[in-house]
């Protein structure tokens, strides 16, 4: 082991103990995959010593990486157990995406920028994440072909939850998502069970604007 990956797993670990844990965090699935998940790779290197940090942080295009603690806060909230499959809307950088990798059967992620669409493919190759399918589209219809889906996250924030996300989400499943306006979002977790719709708010955000068919238009982006 090199003297990088030496350093690297030393942030790694704090990030998680201090940021993580710390703010009550426990699903063991969770902080296993964070401590697991290489962070560094998936911004630029000329942002690489701050990839543990206590912070979103640019990826290009106009997206993030989200704090390392809201991305544990929404892969918890989804009460994961191995073997689900999982619809993510907003592949962005692949770290939130990544994460899921170790937790569950497979992921379907939809990316509907092509230049980090096609940067995150790359990337989940040569990480060798083979339970990670990709495609390049409009995450707010959902992936019909492949539904239904166990659990939903959506990494982008709307006026409203996209109506064919909770029609491709099982009974039973979970579906994560900011809502509300262009710069503050409420986090909220929707459950699916036979007796109807049952949401509840995890409090404030703020996530970049989900832009499609079902969210945002592309004209409304920058305001």
């Amino acid at each position: 082991m090199n003297i990088d990956s030496i350093k690297y797993d030393r942030w790694r670990n704090n990030m998680v103990d201090q940021q993580i844990v710390a703010r009550g965090i426990t699903d063991p699935a969770t902080i296993d995959a964070m401590r697991t998940i290489p962070r560094h790779l998936f911004v630029s290197e000329a942002l690489i010593d701050n990839a543990y940090g206590d912070h979103p942080l640019p990826i290009g295009e106009g997206q993030t990486i989200s704090q390392p603690y809201i991305i544990a806060e929404m892969t918890q909230a989804l009460n994961l157990k191995g073997g689900e499959r999982v619809l993510e809307i907003g592949t962005g950088s692949g770290y939130q995406a990544a994460i899921l990798s170790q937790i569950v059967f497979r992921v379907y992620t939809i990316e509907r920028n092509n230049n980090l669409f096609l940067r995150t493919r790359k990337l989940f190759d040569n990480l060798k994440y083979h339970n990670i399918v990709t495609r390049y589209g409009d995450g707010t219809q959902g992936w019909v072909s492949e539904s239904p889906f166990d659990a939903v996250i959506v990494t982008a924030g709307g006026e409203k939850i996209p109506q064919p996300l909770i029609d491709q989400l099982t009974v039973g499943g979970r579906l994560i998502m900011p809502v509300g306006g262009h710069l503050i979002q409420e986090l909220l977790l929707v459950e699916k069970r036979k007796t109807g719709i049952f949401t509840t708010s995890m409090g404030g955000c703020r996530f970049v604007k989900l832009i499609g068919r079902h969210g945002w238009k592309e004209e409304e982006k920058d305001q």
